[in-house]
C-alpha cells in the first residue's frame, strides 16, 4: 500500500487515506481505505474489479469509466452505454459485457483495447444486473420488468465468445437484481420486490424454487462461497446467510443501511457489505460456515454503495460521486416531492476508495 500511495502522488488526484486496527478474534488486523478522485461526470451503479489487469471499470450514466486501481488513474472509457448500470469481465475470452437500461442493449466490448466490438439486443427495457455462469460458459444479464403492471423479470443469455442471444430465462418476480451460481447447475437470483430467492436450473433455464429471505427487505447483492455451499445476501441493517442446498437462513449480519451491491474475497473468507446511507463498509469475517465475525466498519462516504473485490491483490472498490451545497430555492417554490433527492449542487469529486486488507 505504501507503494501505491507514492505512486498515487504524483497525479493529479486529491488522495487521503484512513486506517482503521481492528482486534480480531485471533489476531490484530489492519484495513486502510485510499480516496482517489477519478474525476467526470455522470450517475453510477455497479463498479467492477478486473483482477487479471488491476483495472476498475467503473458505470458512470452514458459510459463505463476504466482506471487504474493502484493509482486512480483514468486509462479509458467504454462508450455510448446509456443508463448502464454496469460492466461484467469474461478473461477466458477477453471480453466484457455491458447493461444499458435505457436502450435494451449490452455493449461487448473487448477488454484490452475496450474497443466495442458488438451491440446486443437484450429484450425489454431493464436491464440492470449481469453476471457469468461459468458451468455453462454464458452471460447472464438480469433485467427488471418495465411493464405497469409489472409482469416477470428476465434473464437474457449471451454466448461470450460470439455475443448472440442463446436463451431467456423468466423469474418470479418483477425486480430481479444480483446473482450467483454454485457451477453445479444452479443459480442464485435476489427477488428486490418478494423479498425472496429464485433459484434456476441451468439445464432448463427454469426456476425450481423461491426461497424466503425475511427479515431482509429489499434484496440486491449477491455472493457466495463456493466451498461452503454459502449464499450471501446483502440487506439494509440485516443481511443474511443461506445455506445453498436447502435456502436455510443459517446467519444475520448486523450492517449499516442502504446497502446495493456486496463482495467475498474467498481466499481471505472476508465478507464486504457497503452502506451508501452511513457511509461506511462493513467488513466479515467466516469462521465458519454459520458463523460469522464483525472485523472492522471501515469510513467510506455517503452514496457509495456498490462494491468490487479484487481477490489478486486483496483491494476492494467502492465509489461514489460527491456534490457541493444546492442552491437556494426561488421564493415561493414547492419542496421537492417523491422518492428524488431534491436539488443538488454541481459535483465536487468522483471518490473511488481502495480498502486494502
Amino acid at each position: 500500500m505504501l507503494r501505491s500511495l507514492s505512486r498515487a502522488a504524483f497525479f493529479a488526484f486529491a488522495a487521503s487515506a484512513v486506517s482503521l486496527a481492528i482486534p480480531d478474534v485471533a489476531s490484530a488486523q489492519q484495513f486502510t481505505a485510499t480516496k482517489f478522485d477519478i474525476g467526470g461526470q455522470g450517475n453510477f451503479d455497479y463498479l467492477t474489479a478486473d483482477s487479471a489487469t488491476g483495472r476498475v471499470f467503473v458505470s458512470r450514466g452514458n459510459r463505463i469509466q476504466v482506471v487504474d486501481g493502484a493509482t486512480g488513474k483514468n486509462l479509458g472509457e467504454i462508450p455510448n452505454t446509456p443508463g448502464t448500470h454496469g460492466a461484467l469481465i469474461v478473461n477466458s475470452v477477453n471480453h466484457g459485457f455491458t447493461t444499458n437500461r435505457a436502450d435494451s442493449t449490452s455493449t461487448m466490448f473487448d477488454v484490452t483495447t475496450l474497443g466495442v466490438l458488438k451491440q446486443i439486443h437484450a429484450g425489454k427495457s431493464g436491464l440492470d444486473g449481469f453476471m457469468y455462469e461459468d458451468a455453462t460458459g454464458k452471460v447472464l444479464t438480469i433485467n427488471h420488468s418495465p411493464e405497469n403492471p409489472p409482469t416477470p423479470g428476465t434473464i437474457v443469455i449471451i454466448d461470450p465468445k460470439s455475443g448472440d442471444v442463446v436463451g431467456t430465462a423468466m423469474t418470479t418476480g418483477s425486480a430481479p437484481e444480483g446473482g450467483v451460481s454454485n457451477g453445479k447447475g444452479r443459480v442464485f437470483i435476489n427477488l428486490e420486490d418478494k423479498n425472496a430467492m429464485d433459484v434456476i436450473d441451468t439445464k432448463t433455464w427454469k426456476v425450481v424454487a423461491t426461497w424466503p429471505l425475511a427479515p431482509c427487505e429489499g434484496p440486491t447483492g449477491i455472493a457466495m462461497d463456493r466451498a461452503a455451499n454459502r449464499i450471501f445476501v446483502g440487506c439494509g441493517k440485516t443481511s443474511l446467510v443461506v445455506d445453498g442446498s436447502s435456502g436455510k437462513i443459517v446467519a444475520q449480519i448486523t450492517n449499516g443501511d442502504g446497502v446495493d451491491g456486496i463482495a467475498w474475497d474467498q481466499s481471505q473468507k472476508l465478507l464486504y457489505i457497503p452502506s451508501g446511507a452511513d457511509g461506511n463498509v462493513t467488513v466479515v469475517h467466516e469462521d465458519s460456515p454459520d458463523k460469522y465475525t464483525t472485523v472492522a466498519t471501515v469510513t467510506t462516504m455517503k452514496g457509495a454503495r456498490t462494491i468490487s473485490v479484487d481477490p489478486k491483490t486483496h483491494t476492494a472498490y467502492v465509489f461514489t460521486p460527491e456534490y457541493g451545497p444546492a442552491p437556494a430555492p426561488a421564493p415561493g417554490s414547492p419542496p421537492p416531492t417523491g422518492r428524488g433527492r431534491g436539488p443538488r449542487g454541481p459535483m465536487i469529486g468522483a471518490w473511488l476508495f481502495a480498502i486494502k486488507h
